[in-house]
């Protein structure tokens, strides 16, 4: 049976999966030293599986597969774009006709309706798999458990919870925006020890070393748009593209730019490598609005006031099925994004130097709280290494939670 042509970087090895029939390929071939291992490992294989689409699929999630049949993995799978077939399509077609009283190992409850392709319960049912261990839900209103009950309907033996945990991390972004119809905002920055984002001459050329450099261009990748505020495009005139070491997906460009100021000559607008929307405010010249969707910009008026309001920003960025963004901006963008509740997840690369000024732009500029208590605080805090910097990561806790 055809399978997607698709290319994947698994336990060492790099493996090319071509369109020929690859039930030959699962019948003895590199999989026949594949023994029974246990749920927890094939689970883990799936997960992995997720892993590599990670910055593919849109607002959809990230969904890996398994199947397994007398102690043999016989097909595997994985969701690689949207409106395309799921992983466990991908995985059953390879598994063909062996997938008969087989387990399906899948990182996401499968679905039960009809959306841009079939449900994949049914897919499931008919190709009478046995047992089916799924590591979480999906909070999608129109799964939901469904999923899970319609398998158990047809007398198909179901687990759930195997690696919740892990699978939840890997999806948090779809998880935000499918319940809330909100884009899952990370606001990644680059500061010395003293919190210093640039010296007071305003260069920050380079805080940190190549090894952070790098990670940021996959988390570029990892999330649908880029988001900056006018000040950092007028200061670096930056093309907010991803340049990893593979060929990526370049995000969509955002500017909060609440007086239309972006020079049409940005590269932002000239270099026509991906969409760029401007955040104005509803008080911003109209004759400038004109300029600028002529030359190919989409410009989004957010809130009634000179500033843009940055929740009805985010609700409108929604609405345009933007689910993820990376949030690169100035202390003041970063302050004001943080004060309204708006940031899902901080990632600090912290370079180990002092730059001192009395004048050198914080990470975060915004008025304060009067009471250390008041703080807020991160939470499921990691610290990690990149290269020679470090890098804290964690999910701020705003008053309210």
């Amino acid at each position: 049976m055809p399978f997607a042509c698709e290319q994947f970087l698994f336990a060492g090895m790099e493996w090319l999966f071509f369109p020929p029939p690859l039930a030959k390929l699962a019948n003895g071939g590199v999989f026949a030293f594949m023994e029974i291992l246990n749920d927890s490992y094939y689970m883990s294989l799936a997960l992995e599986l997720a892993a590599k689409a990670s910055g593919q699929t849109g607002i959809n999630p990230v969904v890996g597969c398994v199947v397994v049949k007398d102690g043999r993995i016989i097909g595997v799978g994985t969701h690689l774009k949207r409106g395309t077939g799921h992983a466990e399509v991908h995985a059953l077609q390879m598994a063909g006709d062996d997938a008969e009283g087989a387990t399906v190992y899948v990182t996401l409850e499968p679905c039960s309706h009809y959306g841009k392709t079939p449900p994949c319960c049914e897919r499931i049912i008919n190709a009478k798999a046995a047992r089916v261990v799924v590591a979480t839900t999906d909070p999608n209103p129109q799964v939901a458990g469904r999923g899970i009950a319609r398998l158990r309907e047809e007398g198909i033996e179901v687990e759930v919870g195997l690696l919740e945990e892990q699978s939840r991390s890997m999806n948090e972004k779809f998880n935000k925006y499918i319940t809330t119809r909100l884009p899952f905002v990370t606001l990644k920055t680059a500061s010395t020890l003293d919190g210093k984002i640039a010296s007071h001459t305003g260069d920050s050329r380079w805080i940190t070393g190549s090894a952070a450099r790098e990670q940021v261009h996959t988390l570029r990748h990892q999330h649908e748009a880029i988001m900056v505020g006018i000040g950092t495009l007028l200061a670096d005139d930056p093309q907010l593209t991803t340049r990893a070491a593979v060929p990526a997906i370049h995000p969509v460009r955002i500017i909060v730019d609440s007086q239309l100021r972006l020079p049409l000559d940005a590269r932002v607008v000239t270099d026509g490598l991906s969409r760029t929307i401007v955040l104005a405010s509803a008080k911003a010249d109209p004759a400038r609005e004109k300029v600028l969707t002529e030359a190919g910009v989409e410009v989004i008026r957010c809130g009634d006031g000179k500033q843009v309001d940055l929740a009805e920003a985010m609700r409108k960025l929604g609405e345009l099925e933007i689910g993820s963004i990376l949030l690169e901006g100035g202390g003041k963008l970063n302050g004001a994004m943080l004060e309204a509740g708006l940031i899902d997840k901080i990632m600090i690369y912290m370079a180990t130097k002092i730059i001192g000024g009395f004048d050198s732009p914080g990470t975060f500029t915004f008025a304060g709280f009067e009471k250390m208590s008041q703080a807020i605080e991160l939470d499921h805090v990691k610290v990690e290494m990149a290269g020679e910097d470090i890098c804290i990561s964690g999910y701020p806790v705003y008053g309210n939670e």
